[in-house]
């Protein structure tokens, strides 16, 4: 894998420490405005990879012949709602309350693309949560601002700690990057 200088799509924390856990070398470079929208009539389950093709074509006229970019999408879906990153407070009081007592899935879309191929897939990942109180729900609302997360939460702080109770898939694909999948996807580009 030595060969390609990896460049991380993404301003995420969390997938800039996933990522890291896979000990490769990586630039993180992120272009503005970039276009998410998608087609009303596509399916949700295709949805995350639908953004993460875009955003990679967004990369493609600034990339040199030795890189390979990771693009990558996460969107939380409960039956056939999308949920995608909180605006404010209140949706996010109102995604969790949606949560609270369902499985919902969690998919991310990830393309690596590179000037000569391009490799795109999605992981899914089922997780369930308690029924949480509305106590809870604000408590966490306010305190750790989950307003950057899709479906208004990260399985790796507090709400994730009291709330989840399973989870049938990847872990680190819930946190916003199935590492596992992207690794095995390198080693088929080397």
């Amino acid at each position: 894998m030595n060969h390609y200088k990896f460049i991380l799509a993404s301003n995420s924390p969390r997938r800039k420490e996933l990522l890291a856990g896979l000990d490769v070398d990586f630039e993180v470079r992120v272009l503005k405005d970039i276009d998410e929208s998608y087609p009303a009539t596509l399916p949700t389950a295709e949805i995350a990879e639908y953004i993460s093709k875009k955003k990679a074509a967004a990369y493609r006229a600034t990339m040199a012949a030795d890189e390979l970019v990771i693009t990558a999408d996460t969107v939380v879906i409960l039956g056939d709602k999308v949920m995608g990153k909180p605006h404010d407070d209140a949706e996010a009081r109102q995604m969790l309350r949606e949560l609270s007592g369902q499985t919902h899935q969690v998919v991310t879309g990830v393309t690596l693309t590179t000037l000569e191929r391009q490799q795109s897939f999605s992981v899914v990942s089922d997780v369930t949560f308690k029924t949480l109180s509305e106590d809870e729900i604000d408590y966490y609302v306010t305190r750790y601002k989950p307003f950057d997360k899709a479906g208004a939460y990260g399985i790796q702080e507090w709400i994730g700690y009291i709330g989840v109770t399973a989870l049938n898939g990847s872990y680190f694909n819930v946190m916003g990057l199935p590492v596992q999948r992207i690794y095995e996807a390198l080693r088929q580009f080397a």
